[in-house]
């Protein structure tokens, strides 16, 4: 069932069609989603119950870090202005008080994540999801070893 789900998401994702009324620069949100709920569900072998209870911790730790790591983005593009000194000073502290918050917030999620799924789950789930990143990313460049589309 989970890998007919797989295939199915990763065929509506990847499919000609999904590129073929919009830009390649372009992308259904939806879609992606399911793709990557199919990918991870399928890779981690999570069951119907553990999934459940699973999606809303992972969306909603994804959420807080995606907004994490937008405002050291922001900190980052900052940095390449002509700063004072001071200012500089401030966005390193500032760098370090995101990381940590970053650090603590991970940690916080592997001891909920972990009464849901196994340990053994709970440590592939980072390589996953950048597994699944990276396929989307290949398949957006056109190759599979993401190199150019003509090779």
């Amino acid at each position: 069932m989970k890998k007919i789900l797989m295939i199915i998401a990763v065929m509506m994702f990847f499919g000609n069609t999904a590129f073929a009324q919009k830009p390649t620069t372009e992308y259904d949100k939806e879609k992606l989603e399911a793709a990557r709920v199919a990918f991870i569900t399928n890779r981690l072998d999570l069951k119907p119950e553990q999934a459940e209870k699973f999606w809303p911790l992972f969306n909603q730790y994804n959420d807080e870090r995606t907004q994490m790591m937008n405002n050291v983005s922001s900190l980052n593009r900052e940095s390449m202005q002509d700063l004072t000194e001071a200012r500089a000073k401030e966005i390193i502290q500032k760098r370090f008080s995101i990381q940590q918050q970053l650090l603590d917030r991970e940690k916080v999620f592997t001891e909920e994540i972990t009464k849901v799924i196994s340990p053994q789950q709970a440590i592939k789930l980072g390589g996953v999801n950048r597994e699944f990143t990276r396929q989307v990313y290949q398949r957006h460049r056109g190759g599979r070893d993401g190199g150019p589309k003509n090779q």
